[in-house]
C-alpha cells in the first residue's frame, strides 16, 4: 500500500474528526492506519498542508454528487482509487455502478479492511496496472462500451505521470466512446516547484516523484477531445468551506492589485476540473 494513499486517508481521517467536518469519511482512520499518522507526523509541514487535501476531497465529492444527480451518470471509473472509501460514503444512487482500478495490493487491502461494510451502490474493483498502456486502452475500451455516460475519476493520479502518458490516457479515454465526463486536479508548474521544495525529498524515497503540472492548465487536454467545464480553484473553495492556509487572506489581499492575467495564475495554482468530452 502506497505511502500517498495512507497520507491522504489520514487527512480525510483528521478532517471527520472535526465537529464542523466538511465532509464525513468514517472508513479513512482505519484505511490510512497508524503508518498514515507516521507520514503526517514526520513530513515536513505535515499537518499545516492538510487543508489543500481536504478541499480536493470536498471539491471532488461536490463535482461527483452532481454528475450523478444532475447528468445522470450511470458509471463512475475511479482510476488509481487507493484508499477512497466514496462508494461507501456518499449518497449514491443504489444503481450506479462504480469501478475501482488500482494495483492489486491496494485493492485487496482496502477490500479486507472494508469488509463487512456495504457499498451505497453497485461496487467492482478491478486490479490493473495503469502504466501498462496495451492493458489500459483495452481496460477502458470495455468499460466505455458498457455505458454511454460515464464519469471517469483521477484524483492524485496525473500529477505522478509524465507527460506523453498524461496524453496517452487522456485519448484512450476519449476513443473508448462511453466516457462523457473527466474529474481530475491539476497542479501549476510553480506550484509544483515549491512542493518539491517542502516535499521533494519524502516523496523520490517513496519512488513517487512530481511530474504533470501542465503550463497550459486545461487547455492540455483539448488536442485529446476533453475541454473545461468547471474549475474549481482550491484558493476559492477553501475560503467558501472555511479550510484556508494559515496567511492565505494576505495572498488573496495582495493578488486584488495584480492585473487580471496573475490573479488568474495564483486561481489555477491549484484546483479541482470537470472536463466534458467534445
Amino acid at each position: 500500500v502506497s505511502d500517498t494513499a495512507r497520507w491522504v486517508a489520514y487527512y480525510r481521517a483528521m478532517e471527520s474528526a472535526r465537529p464542523d467536518a466538511v465532509f464525513r469519511d468514517p472508513f479513512a482512520e482505519r484505511l490510512a492506519g497508524p503508518e498514515g499518522l507516521a507520514i503526517v507526523n514526520t513530513i515536513p509541514r505535515g499537518r499545516q498542508m492538510a487543508w489543500a487535501m481536504i478541499v480536493r476531497t470536498a471539491s471532488i465529492d461536490r463535482l461527483v454528487t452532481d454528475a450523478v444527480r444532475g447528468n445522470k451518470v450511470d458509471l463512475v471509473v475511479n482510476l488509481a482509487a487507493g484508499l477512497d472509501a466514496r462508494p461507501w460514503r456518499l449518497d449514491l444512487p443504489a444503481t450506479l455502478r462504480w469501478v475501482d482500478v488500482d494495483l492489486p495490493g491496494i485493492l485487496d487491502y482496502k477490500l479486507e479492511t472494508l469488509r463487512g461494510e456495504t457499498p451505497r451502490c453497485r461496487y467492482d474493483a478491478i486490479k490493473a496496472d495503469l502504466t501498462d498502456a496495451a492493458r489500459r486502452k483495452a481496460l477502458l475500451s470495455q468499460l466505455g462500451k458498457s455505458s454511454s455516460n460515464a464519469l471517469v475519476i483521477s484524483e492524485g493520479l496525473l500529477i505522478y505521470l509524465e507527460r506523453e502518458d498524461v496524453r496517452g490516457l487522456a485519448d484512450d479515454l476519449h476513443a473508448a466512446g462511453g466516457f462523457r465526463w473527466w474529474i481530475t486536479d491539476l497542479a501549476h508548474p510553480r506550484l509544483l516547484r515549491m512542493m518539491y521544495k517542502t516535499w521533494g525529498k519524502a516523496v523520490q524515497a517513496g519512488n513517487a516523484p512530481f511530474k504533470f503540472a501542465p503550463e497550459e492548465n486545461t487547455r492540455f487536454f483539448e488536442p485529446s477531445g476533453w475541454r473545461e467545464k468547471i474549475f474549481l480553484s482550491s484558493m476559492e473553495e477553501a475560503k467558501r468551506i472555511d479550510r484556508q492556509m494559515r496567511g492565505m487572506w494576505f495572498w488573496g489581499f495582495v493578488g486584488r492589485f495584480y492585473p487580471r492575467r496573475i490573479r488568474e495564475t495564483f486561481r489555477r495554482f491549484s484546483g479541482v476540473v470537470l472536463l466534458e468530452r467534445v
